[in-house]
């Protein structure tokens, strides 16, 4: 039984355990987070379970908004041209607006399912309190999973905002005695040590071995996340032995298909470390658990499949990124992508440079679906595409039962590859071989004595629109030259985005 179908079993009373926090959006209620938990009946140890879903829960229920956000300032990909969220727009431009609500949203919401993972270890220590010596073990385990999903949500706010808060347990109050916000470094470094307080109690199995909860938290996604931790504080040697452990288990591969990696053919592959899980499960009416992918879709489209809806034209992979791509002779990557217009791939076309072009850069994708011409881009993102024709019957919402990939293992090969590039020593395989790896799926030729700017070109080329992995890359490497493309202006100053000012009027520190 899958993760997501487990979250979808719980009791109603054990969702009410998580209601007051998933539901709240004030941080200035610290009574709401631990007294929620007063009708539970911690002697009943094969209950513990419900609460470390609940942490699940709580981590795959984001709001549109949130990965948009997160990804939408790299030279990979566009904001699109709107006119109901033009701040949304400005962002991209580099043009901050503290009151808007995206911002506000993005750091409430992450803290909130933050203070969410506290209650759940809080909740699951008083099981073990009465546990025998295996339900003391699972509780171990089921901690060290909840530790793992708030460190990759602590990851993400830190990439967006540098320097923030910490929190210590469900007790929210704390946050108002903070004298000094942690900086970026200590955020990074805190995460490295949870990672490592976490991985002796974390399964040795790969996501999608998991028999109890596939596709959740094992030792792997531990490991991951040390590394993407101690890659932003330039701790290269740990990068590698972190990634190295990964490589070395031979419990990864990469999915031999990257057209289908995001899609239903790849959820929960051999490739997936950590991925937001949701399905239809397998009906076509009923419950469902989904993100919302509209804002990534186009906004005109002849779906192959009557019916499919199509979506908002947000996100838009930029031009720099596809031409990029037509230079290195990109195809399945490529193809993958992005979504064309006909008017896109009509301006593509007035660059001599790119008059003439591959067949698969066309209006219709391989499953049959047409990408039609709408005002508020001229592509669309192929990586948060589900093709019609992968719609469940009866489903018809944008992307309806696609998972959302968060760490992927070609991510892990390239950032063992860097490391090497930026001074660690190997432990295993050496930069060429992990290149090569990657490079061998999207059908590219091999490289020798692979440089870093090779090996960085490779990362924009496999992870473009995904999480803004290409922005924070070139903001952590000062090579922040890059995000100065068509028109816009990147300077230092704008490398993170200033605090909400919601946030600010609660939290004064912030101001300082």
């Amino acid at each position: 039984m899958k993760l997501i179908k487990k979250i979808k079993n719980i009791t109603l009373a054990a969702l009410l355990l998580f209601a007051a926090v998933g539901c709240s959006d004030k941080l200035d209620e610290p009574q709401l987070n631990n007294n929620f938990a007063g009708g539970t009946d911690f002697t009943n140890t094969d209950d513990m379970i419900l609460s470390i879903i609940g942490v699940y829960e709580a981590f795959q229920s984001r709001g549109w908004e949130q990965p948009l956000l997160i990804a939408v300032r790299g030279d990979d990909v566009n904001a699109g041209g709107l006119g109901d969220q033009q701040d949304f727009a400005e962002t991209d431009l580099f043009n901050y607006n503290k009151d808007y609500w995206m911002y506000n949203s993005l750091w409430e919401n992450i803290y909130v399912d933050v203070i969410t993972a506290h209650t759940g270890m809080e909740q699951i220590a008083r099981y073990q309190e009465v546990a025998d010596a295996a339900g003391q073990a699972l509780g171990d385990q089921y901690i060290a999973e909840a530790k793992v999903l708030r460190a990759i949500m602590l990851f993400h706010i830190s990439q967006v905002w540098g320097d923030v808060f910490i929190p210590t347990s469900s007790e929210t109050s704390e946050l108002f005695d903070v004298e000094t916000v942690p900086t970026q470094a200590e955020v990074m470094q805190h995460i490295s040590d949870q990672m490592d307080e976490a991985l002796p109690f974390l399964p040795d199995v790969r996501p999608n071995e998991r028999q109890d909860l596939p596709g959740g938290v094992t030792e792997y996604t531990a490991l991951a996340i040390k590394a993407l931790a101690n890659q932003e504080l330039g701790n290269y040697q740990m990068v590698a032995d972190a990634c190295s452990e990964i490589i070395s288990s031979n419990k990864f591969s990469l999915f031999p298909d990257f057209y289908e990696l995001f899609k239903t053919p790849g959820k929960l592959s051999d490739e997936s470390i950590l991925d937001m899980q949701y399905s239809d499960f397998g009906q076509g009416e009923g419950d469902r658990e989904g993100h919302l992918y509209a804002p990534y879709g186009p906004q005109g489209w002849t779906p192959a499949v009557d019916g499919a809806s199509s979506g908002w034209g947000f996100f838009e992979p930029s031009m720099k990124f596809i031409k990029f791509m037509l230079d290195r002779g990109e195809t399945v990557r490529l193809e993958t992508s992005v979504l064309f217009t006909d008017r896109g791939i009509a301006e593509l076309q007035t660059d001599p440079n790119y008059a003439t072009l591959p067949a698969f850069v066309s209006n219709t994708t391989r499953d049959g679906d047409v990408i039609e011409d709408y005002a508020r881009a001229l592509f669309a993102s192929g990586k948060h595409y589900l093709p019609s024709n992968q719609l469940i019957s009866g489903r018809t919402a944008y992307g309806s039962n696609k998972n959302f990939n968060i760490i992927r293992y070609a991510e892990i090969l390239l950032m063992y590859a860097e490391a090497l590039a930026q001074g660690a020593t190997a432990s295993g395989m050496s930069a060429d071989q992990a290149v090569n790896l990657v490079r061998a799926r999207a059908n590219m030729p091999a490289v020798s004595g692979a440089t870093l700017d090779q090996i960085l070109d490779e990362k924009f080329a496999e992870l473009g629109m995904e999480w803004g992995k290409r922005y924070y890359d070139m903001v952590r490497l000062n090579r922040t030259s890059e995000l100065s493309y068509d028109g816009r202006t990147f300077s230092a100053d704008k490398a993170f985005l200033p605090y909400p000012q919601a946030q600010v009027d609660q939290f004064p520190i912030l101001g300082n």
